[in-house]
């Protein structure tokens, strides 16, 4: 990955113009998209499979008149009036018809209307006109929303508006935000100690974060998205790509103090920071997309969209940020004599930095440091046993809205729980009786402790199925509610038993209580996948097996961190004004969208960090000297990117929407403990009590488990061996004990444009070199550098630079022509179609070639002709010359043992480079006792005590 992260990040620089337009346009059409669908978010929540999605699904399609959308107008009778007074009647009969002429209102019930039940208040002061509306929340248009606000001006006393089609659709961003995003700037400044470099984080997050929100509102008029999907993307997207960004730039600013060149360092930093980017961005968008697993659709969209902005982040940082550091080119390098210049070229008499200062400290007392850390977070950790989780009603709505304002009359009139009642519904087929029946059902649902009042039974039109309105004591968020939903389901069990009439629980209350069940049952199994998931990727990653526990463990102690601090907040009120929140439960899905985010956030610090100790413990064998250079060489940025992150999520909770709060504190303060009190003090604490059995990794895991070379350890193999081969001029071939798969062979060689080289060994022998040469096996050892493609780490580039040909032609069908073996050659080769007219002009030149060798090209003008019925020299020459076709730089060609004499393989060698479009290098194999070509390189394959190479 480090290898093909280095050509990417060389492409966008070279092409810096060209990267950066095609950012700006995907930018604007992102943009331009959302803003021409007119996408809008929808706070409708629902959850499939649960007792109370299926019954509003029935109540849809048995009972549409109430499974609709609906609205509450609540009348506010002047001081010293009540609702009752005939004005105040008229009023409300004036607000009822305007109301019903609504386009989308389907039926408008009014507090004095025979059918109603319960909608003035017992001081008369307040009164509740009830609207029901065709279809469902989402389908309700802003212009019947704005119509149905509009009634107000109809009457002269006070009105406000309730209902889910009320709630604020808007993506709220403020200038809070713009702080957060000011203050991280701050950051880069003073890390970076210039403005200069600053400024390309930042536009490189921006122009991510612009992509993803124009596609979240495009995907909004389309789907249901939840308002705090492109909140959260946003929250996110600025914080990973700004931090990815600063990692690869500070790589590339200490290459350029070091004297790298511009060019060759931004592709260097793109492939060994971009790795540890690009590996930590996978690990959130693997934690992200787990949340499909969950089966809860909203937020399964708010994970996807997460998902995106990482991805997208990621994207910007390996090819937008390396196009923007090529408009700046050598002055990025840090001034000599600056403290980024001396951090570069560290002195060894210099001071020791802060970082080493502290690392210093931590491993001096590393068992105080470890219990001291544990204690702590363990104390954080405690408010999170109390966690309450519930989804928000009217009551989270911005303060003087008028759906917050119509729920706070509603609550303190009528009681919390009137304005989200639960609907129970039930199945009156099987009933003969159904006014009784539905009269004797009301009064036992009324014994269900915690029930203040029942509605009146009212069956459907088709007297399918019937619907109670039932009014809890408490508010829709109290715990206490939950158990009223759990008590009238069970009493439905003995309903059923007793009437014959099956009941389900069902309404936006209980919609709600569901889905936070499912979240609160989902909980410790997605955590327990998350943590499995770290463990096996930071084995693979760091080749040991008490690290990855330590990491997985400390995320644990960071998750239950910032759990804790968001109960005591948001649940219990500690701090809550200071924060602009007011107390309550938690919302659902906080607990597992700050695992999933969190996850791998920890995880991009603890690479960070542990690979540099892991990379000095490699070349040193010091493990305690390992973790004191390794954390005071990525202290610096890892402080500087949590910061970062710290900061711009911060930002989201003073004055962010009430659904992005929770999460927003919540990972605000676990990115601050993990970062720098599980990952930069209790790590390193650890680190030294393992000692060298941190690095311990037993074999059967190592052959397991692939290497993901963060570290881009071969990436310098692969620098290495282009430096190596760059030595040799001009050399198309270059091969350096180049050992072969399942042998103890190998191969020295150096061949130059157009030379003609004689591969010596036994057949099979041959066949195994000529593949690894081609990269379709890899070497066992050695190294080699085959058509500018460096094995084997481009090994798929050598593929495509190198033909492999077997010119006795043994294995083709009978029924293959010359015209037929061209035309396709030509197909695959140049990707042109295949035509009669450009065959027969290519089989024309080879007819004249074989012609011009003074042979009688007897069947090859022919191109009906089969291959196979040509004799053995001819046949040879067809096929070494449509091996031409491909236009490789290097060719190699073999047959079968001495079917051809030496002169036929000096004739097909001269149509070759006849042929060829370009000097082309063809590599023969050759009989070991056969005698070598005058002007040909040999190159014998041998054992390592015979091996040998003969250049020219």
């Amino acid at each position: 990955m480090a290898t093909l992260l280095y050509r990417l990040g060389r492409y966008s620089y070279r092409r810096a113009r060209l990267v950066i337009i095609a950012w700006l346009l995907a930018f604007a059409a992102a943009l331009g998209g959302a803003v021409a669908l007119g996408g809008q978010t929808d706070e409708t929540f629902s959850i499939p499979g649960t007792e109370s999605q299926t019954a509003l699904d029935q109540l849809d399609a048995l009972f549409p008149a109430v499974s609709g959308a609906s609205a509450q107008a609540v009348v506010v009778a002047p001081e010293g009036s009540v609702v009752t007074d005939a004005s105040i009647r008229d009023q409300i009969e004036t607000l009822q018809d305007a109301l019903a002429e609504v386009d989308g209102v389907d039926s408008v019930l009014g507090p004095f209307d025979e059918f109603a039940d319960g909608q003035v208040s017992d001081d008369e002061r307040l009164a509740i006109v009830r609207v029901q509306l065709d279809g469902a929340s989402s389908d309700i248009s802003e212009e019947t929303i704005a119509a149905l606000v509009a009634t107000a001006d109809t009457v002269d006393v006070r009105v406000e508006y309730a209902g889910q089609i009320f709630q604020d659709t808007t993506v709220g961003l403020t200038v809070t935000e713009v702080l957060g995003v000011l203050f991280a700037g701050a950051v880069l400044i003073i890390t970076f100690g210039s403005l200069r470099p600053a400024w390309m984080p930042l536009v490189s997050a921006i122009v991510g974060v612009g992509i993803v929100i124009g596609g979240i509102l495009a995907l909004a008029a389309f789907l249901p998205v939840s308002s705090s999907a492109p909140l959260l993307a946003v929250m996110i997207g600025l914080a990973v790509g700004i931090d990815y960004a600063l990692f690869i730039l500070s790589r590339h600013r200490a290459q350029l103090a070091q004297g790298m060149d511009p060019e060759e360092s931004a592709a260097v930093a793109v492939g060994t920071a971009g790795s540890a980017v690009v590996f930590a961005g996978a690990t959130v968008i693997i934690a992200l997309l787990g949340l499909l697993v969950v089966g809860v659709p909203f937020l399964s969209v708010m994970g996807v969209g997460a998902a995106f902005a990482v991805l997208i982040a990621i994207a910007a940082a390996v090819t937008l940020l390396p196009a923007l550091v090529a408009t700046a080119g050598t002055k990025l390098a840090p001034k000599e004599g600056s403290r980024a210049w001396h951090r570069a070229h560290p002195a060894s008499d210099a001071p020791p930095t802060l970082g080493r200062r502290w690392v210093r400290g931590v491993m001096k007392r590393p068992i105080v440091t470890s219990v001291s850390v544990v204690a702590l977070l363990g104390v954080l950790s405690i408010p999170a046993f109390s966690l309450d989780l519930n989804l928000p009603d009217g009551g989270s709505e911005p303060a003087g809205s008028t759906q917050r304002e119509a729920y706070d009359l509603i609550a303190e009139s009528f009681g919390p729980s009137t304005a989200g009642p639960l609907l129970v519904t039930l199945d009156i087929t099987q009933t003969t009786d159904i006014l009784d029946d539905l009269a004797a059902i009301r009064d036992e649902l009324e014994q269900v402790d915690g029930v203040a009042s029942v509605s009146p039974g009212i069956p459907s039109p088709g007297l399918e199925t019937a619907i109670f309105q039932v009014a809890p004591e408490t508010a829709p968020d109290d715990p206490a509610t939950k158990v009223v939903v759990a008590d009238l389901r069970a009493a439905g069990e003995q309903i059923e038993a007793e009437f014959g009439t099956p009941l389900a629980v069902t309404g936006v209350t209980a919609v709600g209580i569901d889905i936070s069940t499912r979240l609160t049952g989902a909980l410790i199994p997605f955590g327990l996948v998350v943590v499995g998931l770290s463990v096996v990727l930071l084995m693979a990653v760091f080749r040991s097996v008490l690290v990855p526990v330590k990491a997985a463990l400390g995320f644990l102690l960071s998750v239950g961190s910032a759990m804790g601090v968001t109960v005591a907040v948001f649940q219990w009120g500690w701090g809550a004004e200071l924060l602009h929140a007011e107390p309550g439960p938690i919302l659902s899905f906080m607990p597992i969208i700050l695992m999933a985010v969190l996850f791998g956030l920890a995880m991009d610090y603890e690479v960070f960090l542990v690979s540099g100790m892991r990379e000095e413990f490699v070349r040193t064998g010091d493990a305690k000297r390992s973790i004191e250079d390794g954390f005071a060489n990525g202290a610096r940025v890892v402080t500087a990117a949590a910061l970062i992150m710290f900061f711009v999520f911060a930002a989201f909770v003073p004055e962010g929407a009430g659904l992005i709060k929770p999460i927003a504190l919540s990972l605000a303060v676990g990115i601050a403990v993990d970062a720098f009190l599980v990952r930069m003090t209790l790590g390193p604490a650890l680190m030294t009590l393992f000692g060298r059995a941190a690095w311990w990794f037993p074999r059967s895991l190592d052959r397991a488990l692939p290497d993901l070379d963060v570290e881009g350890e071969k990436l310098r193999h692969h620098r290495d061996h282009r430096a190596w081969a760059a030595e040799l001029g001009d050399a198309v071939v270059v091969a350096d004990r180049l050992g072969f798969a399942d042998t103890d062979a190998e191969l020295t060689l150096t061949a130059r444009p157009g030379d003609r080289v004689d591969l010596v060994a036994e057949s099979s022998l041959r066949r195994i070199a000529a593949a690894t040469l081609a990269g379709y096996l890899p070497p066992r050892s050695g190294r080699a550098v085959v058509a500018d493609a460096v094995l084997p780490s481009e090994s798929g580039r050598a593929s495509r630079r190198v033909t492999l040909v077997d010119i006795s032609g043994d294995r083709l069908a009978p029924s293959v022509t010359i015209g037929g073996l061209v035309s396709e050659r030509i197909a695959l080769a140049a990707g042109y179609p295949r035509g009669p007219r450009r065959t027969q002009r290519w089989i024309t030149r080879l007819t004249a070639v074989v012609a011009a060798l003074g042979i009688e090209p007897a069947g090859i003008a022919d191109p009906e002709t089969p291959v196979s019925t040509l004799d053995s020299r001819r046949r040879a020459l067809v096929l070494a010359g449509v091996a031409t076709l491909d236009a490789t730089p290097v060719i190699v060609l073999d047959h079968r043992d001495n079917a051809l004499e030496a002169d036929d393989i000096a004739l097909i060698d001269d149509l070759v480079r006849r042929l060829a479009p370009v000097p082309v290098v063809r590599i023969w194999g050759r009989e070991p006792d056969s005698a070598a070509a005058d002007d040909a390189v040999v190159a014998r394959i041998a054992t390592p005590a015979l091996t040998e190479g003969i250049g020219s």
